[in-house]
This record gives C-alpha cells, structure tokens and sequence, in this order.
C-alpha cells in the first residue's frame, strides 16, 4: 500500500540497520518509540541506545553509564566490560540490566550484573543495583501481575563432564529468579533451560504472548554459528519445549549470504501490530588472511509472525532478507567533521575504560587536547579518543598539532581495535629530529610484537594526517601525499589475531597521544574529519 504522502517514495531497508560495531541489540518499544540498546565492551561511557520512530533511522541518543558510580573498567582486559545490556520499560521507568565483566581468559568469569534505571532515556541513570555474579548476559522481565524475574546464563568453571549441556560445558544453562528492586532477589533459583544440541546457550530474554511464556536465546557462540534459539512454556519456571524448526534465525546454514553471524537479538510487537526481531550479524570481506568483519557485529532487524503459537520469519526459513519491506527513507551515510570548538565530546567518540575522561583529554574551545598517558596496549589510562568504522570502506584525516621531545612521546592518528590489532601513524622525535612513525600490531596475540614501516621526516607545526581504508586495503598520508606501504587493513577486526571468539568489538578510527615518561604531555587536534564510503 502507497504512503499518505505521495512523494514519500518506498524504499527497501537493508540491513544492518545499525551499522559499526553495535553487538547484543536489546529491543524495546514504548508507544510509537523504539529503542535498541547494545554492547559496548571497554569503551566508555557504556551501552549505546539508539531511537527510532520509523524503525529505518536510528540515531543515537544516550550513553547511560557515565560515571564512576556506574561503572570504572580500568584494568579490564581487552573485550570485557559491558556485555549483553537489556533495556525495558515498566512501571513508567526505564530499566537497564548488564554486566560488567573482568575476566575473558581461563576457566573462570568473574562478571558482575547490575541494575540501573531512569525516567527517560536520556536523562540521569540511577546508582546500580547488584544482583548478581553467576555468569553474564542478564534480563529483566516484567511480568502481567507486576513480579519482576532476572535471568542470566550461568558459567561452569568445573571441569570436562560437569554442565548440563554436553555441547558446551561452560554453558551451563538459563537461570530464573524473582527480583524486586528493594528487596533484591527472592526465592529459588531455577534452571529453565539448558539449549539445544547446538550449545553456547546465553542472551535470554522472556516474554509472554497469548498463554505461552516464550524464551528467546543465542546460541552457537558469536562466530558464523551463531544462531538465535526460541522456547515455550506455559509456566515460567518451565519446562520449556524448543521451537520446531529449533532455530528462529541463523546464517550457519547460508555460507554464502553476504551477512553472516546472525543471532542475540529479541522480540518487539510494533505499535502498528507488526512484529519484529532484532539479531546481531556481521558483514564479512575477504582480505588476505579469509573472510573479517572490520565493522564488527552490528544490529539487523527481522520481521516475524505469528503461526501455530510460534514465531517464525515473515519470508520462510531461518535467514532473514538483506532487504525489509518498510516505508520511509533511510538518510545517506555522509562525511561528518569536527573542530572541537564545541563543550563536549561529539557524540560519536568514545575512550577506553576509565571513567575519568579529564585525565585523558579536554576541550579547549578550539582543540581536543590530549593528554598524554599509558602506552597503545594499556588496560588503565590510554589517551585514545576514536569513533566506530560503520561501511567496509572510509577515509579519516585529522588536523594535529604535537611537539614531541623525544621517541617516548608521540601522537597521532590510528585505526584500532585492540592491544594486539591496530596501525597508526604517529608523530614523535628521533635524535632531536621530528618524524611520523608508522607502527603496528599485527594481530600478534599474546606477544603483541610491534611492527615498524619506516619513520618519515616532518616540518615543525600543524600536520594533516590521513588513512583511507578500502575493505582490507590501509594507507597512511601526510599532508595530502601518501607515506609508507599498503597495510593489511584486515588484521583490524573480528577476525584478527585472535579471532572471532574472543574478539567482540569491532575496528574504530581517532586519535591517541601517550606520554611513556609519565609527565602528561599534550597535543592538540584542531580538526578531524570522516567519510564513509556505502556499498
């Protein structure tokens, strides 16, 4: 059916609807309002949530954790943090459960789950609330008589033999408990349930449709057999009987689908009596090492219907289309650029872990000023203030001024995943010389062994330093003119080093200065500027 308005033109959506590394996406509808929430890992302040009116432009609006208070991630390792958040409404609040996790590595997790809530989305959240530290990726589910339940998957540190899901030991099964908000939990503890035979179950979330209780979950782990698992009951504490089809929503059987990972998502029933599922998925390009996801897994977005008491996808099957049927007009990616003369932080950037951004940078009124602290691989206080790549394809320049007295103090532009995964271009001295400095790491975990491409002689005063990434493809300029070689652009995401399965965020651009003397050195960056470049 032709919209009202006859020059409103219908256009399909193409996922993901959220692009750049938006992982976990929690969905929440309040009236004609639509939220998704995501996982942002050690990048501060924590969760994003994105608005929307017409399900095709998201834009986002809050970054609820933001104070010490709320969250500190200093000496948290590489992609832990905030995992998995669930947002909801009820009681004309906003609810937001996450965890907040401190180990990756070995057979323990120590993650720790939270409660926080507001008035509005953007307004001032609350202190946390803990609940608990059993394992990770928490809900909260309000309930038609007004009791509230926590859920999390729960962690199985003990050996071999020991879980109740032998795909996966670790994974030990979706716990259910009563939760009120002044009396914490309440009750037993029951398992509801432990998966499927694809195993990795995590990421419930519960909801009542008809005189079924439906419990969607993530399964497969967060690679290319992730998959998103569906249950019903008709009593809460179960048991819980799998959907027919076992799956509500995979790629694992699709290899070539040009979007892979799909899973970890949740229900909506749209205020027009539509009903969607969101998923988190992953764009993947080929580079000279395989397939990489440099844009991380980002949030897509299904229609589903109902049939037989199940969910299941609008078009058939397990894959959902690249393509949704929804009227409205997705806005064009476009260049975005920054002089800092602003008083805060364009929303777009983000730090690393630490609540005490003043130690890292400030604003000036015409520069962001960066203060020099730890070195490119610290888990405490590093000086890198970077924004999400969102398209396979970009170009990034920034405008810096930095005087450097010596190889121990350096700044610059870098494009960065992680301790082990980065390029950058910096600007440094070397014998009472100023020089750029072109330094990677190449996916080298754990050694993180440093690779240098050459240093590169540079005038006194303002540099422009660019990088232009086409999928797998990375240069460095200065000036305007190209410096040093091509570089494997692919070694910056999911895929790299490590690998996808314990790699959760995604490639980010910016700038980073560090000061390995200590003495909190600065450098000012008048100008920064991006460009995407859309399929």
């Amino acid at each position: 059916m032709l919209p009202s308005d006859p020059w409103k033109r219908l256009e399909m959506l193409e996922n993901p609807v959220i692009r750049g590394f938006n992982a976990d996406p929690s969905f929440c509808r309040v009236g004609e309002d639509y939220y998704i929430a995501t996982s942002t890992f050690e990048w501060y302040p924590g969760v994003q949530i994105h608005h929307s009116r017409d399900l095709v432009n998201w834009r986002l609006v809050a970054r609820p954790l933001r104070r010490a208070a709320q969250l500190d991630m200093r000496g948290n390792p590489d992609s832990c943090g905030i995992w998995a958040p669930c947002l909801s409404h009820a009681d004309g609040r906003f609810w937001l459960v996450y965890t907040d996790v401190k180990r990756l590595d070995g057979a323990f997790k120590d993650a720790h789950n939270y409660v926080v809530t507001c008035a509005t989305v953007e307004g001032d959240w609350s202190d946390p609330i803990y609940v608990n530290s059993s394992g990770f990726d928490p809900s909260l589910f309000h309930d038609r008589d007004g009791r509230k339940w926590f859920l999390n998957m729960r962690w199985n540190h003990r050996k071999a033999g020991t879980g109740l899901n032998p795909a996966h030991d670790r994974f030990d099964g979706i716990e259910l408990q009563e939760w009120h908000p002044e009396e914490g939990l309440l009750g037993e503890v029951t398992t509801i349930y432990t998966g499927t035979d694809l195993g990795l179950t995590e990421a419930p979330h519960l909801f009542r449709h008809g005189e079924y209780c439906y419990l969607t979950t993530a399964e497969g782990g967060t690679g290319y057999d992730h998959a998103v698992t569906l249950a019903r009951s008709r009593d809460i504490r179960g048991p819980y009987e799998t959907h027919p089809q076992k799956h509500l929503i995979t790629a694992r059987f699709s290899p070539e689908n040009p979007i892979q990972r799909m899973g970890h998502g949740q229900y909506v029933e749209g205020h027009d009596g539509r009903h969607w599922h969101s998923f988190l998925c992953g764009r993947p390009q080929q580079g000279p090492r395989g397939s990489f996801c440099a844009t991380g897994r980002e949030t897509g977005l299904a229609e589903v219907v109902w049939r037989d008491g199940w969910l299941w996808l609008k078009d058939g099957g397990m894959l959902p289309s690249t393509s949704i049927d929804l009227p409205g007009v997705r806005e064009a990616a476009r260049a975005v650029e920054h002089d800092f003369s602003g008083p805060v932080l364009p929303m777009e950037f983000q730090w690393l872990r630490t609540p005490h951004s003043e130690r890292l940078f400030t604003l000036t009124g015409g520069a962001l000023r960066l203060i020099g602290r730890e070195s490119l691989g610290s888990w405490f206080e590093q000086s890198l203030v970077a924004r999400r790549q969102d398209e396979p394809a970009y170009a990034a320049e920034c405008d810096i001024l930095a005087d450097p007295p010596n190889w121990q103090r350096a700044a610059g532009l870098i494009t960065y995943y992680n301790r082990h995964k980065f390029h950058a271009a910096l600007i440094t001295r070397e014998a009472g010389e100023r020089v750029l400095t072109l330094v990677s790491c190449e996916g080298d975990w754990p050694g993180e062994a440093l690779t240098f491409h050459g240093r590169f002689p540079v005038a006194e005063g303002k540099v422009t330093l660019g990088v232009t990434v086409d999928r797998a493809v990375q240069r460095f300029s200065v000036n305007g003119l190209a410096v040093g070689p091509v570089l494997d652009a692919s070694v910056v995401s999911d895929e790299g080093g490590r690998g996808e399965h314990a790699s959760f965020t995604g490639a980010f651009v910016g700038v980073v200065a560090y000061d390995l003397r200590g003495q909190g050195w600065t450098a000012d960056v008048t100008r920064f500027r991006y460009a995407p470049k859309a399929d």
